[in-house]
């Protein structure tokens, strides 16, 4: 697998990449360095991947655990060199919808983990694909999403 397949795999899951950057980072400075911390860590497990799973599940596990690494690590790490080919700009909310921005807003206000399982359930993982990169059974999985589903409706209606 080469520095050319990678690529390709990025810029085809960007979106994925961009919104869970949106849904942890709360600034432009942030979003930029965790989206540059996800693309170092993605390109450093790249050897790695075996083709086991779909590419947007790998990729998915990578950003989860690099922005929950991020959010615990005390000091941030630079890195200097950069993969040309790959933007490093989030797009902003304000270009989404109102009614989409109002939901971002509201699944922002989540704790980690569930933040991290409905962006997984928009994404139309299944509750056995989401519980697998959690690390939660299935059932739980159900459980947690009713509940938070639930909590997003009482945040919305205060929104």
């Amino acid at each position: 697998m080469n520095e050319t397949e990678f690529l390709s795999h990025i810029k085809a899951n960007q979106g994925l990449i961009y919104k869970l950057v949106g849904i942890y980072a709360f600034n432009e400075e942030d979003k930029k360095d965790l989206y540059q911390e996800i693309m170092y860590q993605a390109w450093k497990g790249w050897p790695s991947y075996k083709g086991g799973s779909k590419i947007s599940t790998w990729l998915y596990k990578v950003c989860l655990n690099t922005i929950l690494t991020q959010k615990r690590r005390k000091t941030i790490v630079y890195y200097r060199d950069q993969l040309e080919q790959i933007p490093t700009s989030v797009a902003p909310i304000s270009d989404q919808k109102e009614e989409a921005a109002k939901l971002h807003r509201a699944i922002r206000l989540l704790g980690e983990t569930d933040r991290a399982i409905i962006a997984m359930h928009l994404d139309g993982y299944n509750n056995e694909e989401i519980g697998e990169m959690v690390g939660i059974t299935p059932n739980n999985t159900n459980v947690k999403l009713h509940r938070i589903k639930q909590q997003l409706a009482n945040l919305l209606k205060k929104l």
